[in-house]
C-alpha cells in the first residue's frame, strides 16, 4: 500500500517526482522522487478550495497533457474557489463545470475553459487536441483554452458579455431526449446509445486493435452498460464527432464502466465500478465489487521496458512509437528533465532535428516541439521557425506554446499578426484567436483585426465566438479602437457582438 490516508479521493496521476492526488477540498502532492513506490514524506497541499458540498460533481481525472501541464475537470455543482493554501478569496480562481490545469514545476493554476455539465473523461488526439466527455447534454466537447461552452443550466459568470456559448462538437446524443432523470439506458434510450451519462475518454492510439479504430473516441456509457464509440471528421477549425456502432455491450446489469485506457501492449484496460446504483445513489454504494478488464485483439506483444531507466537520447527514440503509450511516457520523462540537469545537448539536438527535418511527419514534429518546450530547450529562434512549419498543427501548437507566458517578444507578436492575415488554416487561426486572451489587452488589436477579416470563417462553429471572447475587454475599454475594429470586421457574429457592446456602453 503506497498511501491509505486519503479522504474524498477522486483521482490521481503519477509523474514529476511523485503522485498527484485529488482529495476535496485539496489537491495533494505525495513525493516519491526515487520512484521506489514509498512516499518520501507526508503529502503537500498544493491547492485547496474545491467544493465540499458536491456529491457526484467533484473534480476528477488528473491527466498529463502533451504540453507538460496536469489537466483535470470539475462538475457543475462543485462551486469552487481554488488557490494555494492561505490565498485570499478575492485572489482565488472561481470555477464549476469545466477544465483546469496545473503546471508541475511552476505550480501555476489556470481555468482552461468553462461549461458542459459533469465532464468525467479527457484525452488528446494525434494532433494534441484535447476532448472531454460529458453528461446530460451532448457528450463530446473539444477543449479550446479560453472557450465558454454550452452548459446544462445556469449562467456562465466567468467573464462578462459573452453573448454566446460554443456548442458540443457531437452531431448526436446517446439517448432519446426527454427528462434526463428518465434517460437511463432502457428501451428507446438503449436504442439511441444507452443514456446521457458518460465516464472516461480514450482516443485510441495504441498498436494492438485494428487500425480502423485508430484516432476514434471511446467512452463508457454508465446507464447503457456499454462502451460507446464515436469517430471524428474535420470541419473548419475543429471536428464533428459522429456516432459509430457501440464497441462493447456488457452482459451484466451491474456493469458501471468508469474509465478506459490503452497500455504498453496496445490492449485496453477498462475499470468497472460494479454496482446496482449510479451517481445519484448515495446510500447503497458497494465498495467491494470493483474490477478491471482488458480488451485485446489477436496476439499481444508484451512490452518489457522501464522507460524511467533510459537516458534522454534513448527516450527521444520512443517519441515516434506507433503506440502512443510509449510516446507519451517518453515525452513526460523528457519534460521532467526540467527538474534535472538533463536532457543535455545530445537529446536537445535530436529533438530539434525531429522538428526541423524536411519531410518529417506532423506527429513526430509535434512530439519534438512538446518535448523541447517542456524541457526548457525551445529557444527563441526555434520558436519563430516553428511558426512557419509546413504542418498546420505544429504551427497551431507553436502559437499556443509561445503565448503560454503571456509575454511574447515583439518579433513573435509581429509574426503572429502576420499569420493572422496570411495563414490558410482555420486550425491555426483558432490557436491565434484562443491566444488573444493570453495577451495584454493593449496588444490584442493587430491580431484581432486580422482574424476578423476572414469572411470565410463566418460559419465556423468556434472561431467567431473565440475572436469575440478575446476582444471583449478591448471593446469594453477602448471605444475608439472598438469602432475601428467594427469597420474591419467581416464576420457577422463578431460585428453583431461589437455593436451590441458599444450600444450597451452608450446607455
Amino acid at each position: 500500500v503506497f498511501w491509505d490516508r486519503g479522504r474524498n479521493l477522486s483521482g490521481l496521476a503519477t509523474g514529476f517526482g511523485g503522485v498527484w492526488v485529488l482529495c476535496a477540498p485539496n489537491l495533494l502532492f505525495i513525493p516519491d522522487r526515487n520512484g521506489d513506490d514509498v512516499p518520501d514524506g507526508p503529502p503537500e497541499i498544493l491547492l485547496d478550495g474545491w467544493d465540499m458540498k458536491a456529491k457526484h460533481n467533484v473534480f476528477n481525472k488528473p491527466s498529463w497533457g502533451p504540453d507538460g501541464w496536469l489537466y483535470g475537470m470539475n462538475g457543475i455543482l462543485s462551486n469552487s474557489r481554488v488557490g494555494k493554501p492561505g490565498t485570499p478569496d478575492a485572489d482565488r480562481s472561481a470555477l464549476n463545470c469545466g477544465v483546469w490545469r496545473l503546471h508541475p514545476v511552476t505550480r501555476k493554476f489556470e481555468v482552461v475553459c468553462t461549461g458542459t455539465t459533469n465532464p468525467w473523461g479527457i484525452d488528446w488526439d494525434e494532433a494534441g487536441r484535447a476532448f472531454i466527455t460529458n453528461c446530460v447534454i451532448k457528450h463530446v466537447f473539444q477543449v479550446i483554452p479560453g472557450a465558454h461552452y454550452d452548459r446544462m443550466f445556469g449562467e456562465d459568470k466567468s467573464a462578462p458579455n459573452l453573448y454566446g456559448l460554443i456548442p458540443s462538437c457531437a452531431d448526436h446524443i446517446h439517448w432519446a431526449g426527454g427528462a434526463w432523470q428518465e434517460a437511463r439506458g432502457q428501451q428507446k434510450h438503449s436504442e439511441a446509445g444507452g443514456g446521457h451519462a458518460h465516464v472516461g475518454a480514450m482516443i485510441y492510439l495504441g498498436d494492438n486493435w485494428p487500425d480502423l479504430y485508430r484516432g476514434h473516441l471511446f467512452t463508457l456509457n454508465l446507464h447503457g452498460h456499454r462502451m460507446s464509440h464515436d469517430f471524428f471528421e474535420p470541419k473548419g477549425s475543429g471536428v464533428v464527432a459522429r456516432h459509430a456502432k457501440d464497441f462493447l455491450m456488457a452482459n451484466d446489469d451491474w456493469f458501471r464502466g468508469l474509465d478506459c485506457q490503452y497500455g504498453p501492449d496496445g490492449g485496453v484496460f477498462v475499470t468497472d465500478w460494479t454496482d446496482t446504483g449510479e451517481c445519484h445513489n448515495y446510500d447503497k454504494a458497494d465498495k467491494t465489487n470493483g474490477r478491471i478488464y482488458k480488451i485485446t485483439y489477436g496476439e499481444t506483444k508484451p512490452a518489457r521496458v522501464d522507460l524511467g531507466k533510459l537516458s534522454s537520447p534513448e527516450l527521444v527514440g520512443f517519441l515516434t512509437h506507433k503506440n502512443r503509450w510509449f510516446a507519451r511516457h517518453a515525452l513526460r520523462l523528457l519534460q521532467e528533465s526540467n527538474l534535472k540537469i538533463e536532457p543535455g545537448p545530445r537529446a536537445a539536438a535530436a529533438m530539434t532535428a525531429m522538428l526541423e527535418a524536411p519531410g518529417s511527419s506532423q506527429e513526430g514534429a509535434l512530439y519534438a516541439l512538446w518535448a523541447l518546450h517542456g524541457s526548457g530547450e525551445l529557444d527563441k529562434a526555434l520558436q519563430l521557425e516553428s511558426l512557419s512549419s509546413p504542418h498546420e498543427h505544429v504551427r497551431a501548437w507553436a502559437v499556443t506554446l509561445d503565448l503560454e507566458s503571456g509575454k511574447p517578444s515583439t518579433a513573435l507578436l509581429a509574426k503572429m499578426a502576420d499569420m493572422a492575415v496570411r495563414d490558410p488554416s482555420p486550425v491555426v487561426r483558432l490557436a491565434l484567436a484562443s491566444g488573444l486572451q493570453r495577451l495584454p489587452v493593449a496588444d490584442r488589436g493587430p491580431m484581432a483585426e486580422a482574424l476578423m477579416s476572414h469572411e470565410e470563417d463566418k460559419e465556423d462553429v468556434q472561431l467567431p465566438l473565440m475572436i469575440w471572447y478575446g476582444i471583449e475587454p478591448l471593446v469594453s475599454s477602448d471605444r475608439e479602437r472598438a469602432v475601428a475594429l467594427l469597420a474591419k470586421a467581416r464576420i457577422p457574429l463578431v460585428r453583431q457582438h461589437i455593436t451590441r457592446r458599444l450600444a450597451s456602453m452608450a446607455r
